[in-house]
């Protein structure tokens, strides 16, 4: 998975369409989520289109846990939003996922005017969720 920083350089320079399909791109990116792990509990509530997400634990060099993300999404530009979500925190200590300006790390693609409403109505709560997934594995040490 690109970096978001890497990601925002390139949306940086594209306009209109071609931001769509760098976000439908980036969706494409995501790794396949198993049909089993798509299920009530790991459904983000808000989001217009179904959204989905499963943290998962993997141990680093230094001892600690570091957080993976699976997601996944039924429509295309919402799964890019996904990617851009995830591809902030991807892969990072719990503790540093929980302290994460996401909502900083995705200002430079200024979602909300670039998008409908209803693109983004579930951006808070898919945060919300990473945050609180964070925070208690970051806690269980």
């Amino acid at each position: 998975m690109r970096s978001i920083d890497d990601i925002a350089e390139e949306y940086e320079f594209l306009e209109g369409d071609e931001r769509y399909r760098l976000l439908i791109e980036l969706g494409r990116e995501l790794e396949p989520m198993p049909a089993a792990l798509k299920t009530e509990a790991t459904q983000v509530k808000g989001c217009s289109a179904a959204v989905w997400v499963y943290p998962t634990r993997a141990a680093s060099e230094d001892g600690g846990n570091r957080l993976h993300f699976m997601a996944d999404s039924n429509a295309a530009i919402t799964k890019g939003i996904v990617a851009l979500v995830i591809a902030a925190v991807q892969d990072r200590p719990a503790a540093e996922v929980a302290d994460t300006d996401i909502e900083g790390a995705l200002a430079p693609f200024d979602l909300r005017n670039q998008l409908s409403s209803n693109r983004t109505q579930g951006v808070p709560n898919m945060i919300a969720l990473i945050r609180e997934t964070a925070s208690r594995i970051a806690a269980e040490g």
